[in-house]
């Protein structure tokens, strides 16, 4: 094994930390492409919207049909509402919203910066005395970060709606008792949890995608190849990142008890 093995992944590592970095600075300086910020998130809603909408509604009937039949053997029937609202508002919502951002935002993103980088346009702009990251990647990096949370919150409304129908349907539950044990696990810390994650989660899609994105090199193969590199690199990142946020939250914010 050759020592460019071993070290790669340590310098993409570095590299995509240094990057973020250096995004997180441009975010503050001045002038702000506002305009560039607005074409991006529109762009961003219209290829994520409808997909979002339309798997938030399964994600809500799984969780509510999986909860609602284990807590059913519990003889407890009146806590899935609450049950399947923490499911959906904690984890289901955030994940779908972060993996539907980085298939279908961060993919466009990766694409539209490696053909600029083989087409020499983003060494033409620095040539100009323009920085790449302030007037092209600061702005998709907040784009992504706003869009995202407006999607986690369409996921959240779709997904619960879903459930409450699904449980009244199949399930025979009774739509008083589903919606009156909203409050008795959920609490407002958890809703809030939710949209840091989906924060967190848009900025982690928007950044291994320009990354990948500036760093294309080959061609048009490159430029495929750094969109798959892209998705699958953010779809690892976001279920480990997950995981540590939840522990983290876990710890400073007690489950409700009864």
């Amino acid at each position: 094994m050759s020592l460019s093995a071993v070290t790669g992944p340590a310098r993409v590592a570095g590299g995509l930390f240094a990057f973020a970095l250096d995004v997180v600075v441009a975010m503050f300086r001045r002038p702000f492409q506002v305009r560039e910020l607005l074409q991006q998130a529109w762009f961003i809603v219209t290829v994520t919207i409808v997909p979002t909408a339309l798997v938030a509604i399964p994600f809500g009937a799984v969780i509510a049909l999986q909860v609602g039949g284990l807590i059913k053997q519990f003889g407890a029937q009146s806590f899935t509402g609450s049950a399947a609202v923490l499911a959906v508002v904690r984890e289901a919502g955030p994940i779908a919203t972060a993996l539907l951002v980085a298939g279908a935002a961060g993919s466009a993103i990766a694409a539209d910066l490696g053909s600029r980088r083989i087409r020499e346009e983003l060494d033409a702009m620095m040539v100009l005395g323009i920085n790449p990251v302030q007037r092209l990647v600061a702005p998709r990096v907040l784009a992504c970060m706003v869009v995202a949370v407006g999607l986690n919150s369409l996921v959240n409304i779709v997904g619960v709606a879903g459930g409450f129908v699904f449980n009244v349907v199949l399930q025979d539950g009774t739509p008083g008792a589903y919606i009156a044990s909203f409050t008795a696990l959920a609490q407002e810390a958890d809703l809030w949890q939710g949209m840091v994650k989906a924060l967190i989660f848009g900025f982690i899609a928007a950044i291994v995608a320009s990354y990948k994105g500036m760093n294309a090199a080959g061609g048009p193969k490159g430029v495929g190849d750094a969109v798959n590199e892209a998705v699958v690199i953010t779809f690892t990142l976001l279920f480990i990142v997950n995981f540590f946020v939840t522990a983290i939250y876990l710890q400073l914010v007690p489950p409700k008890g009864m």
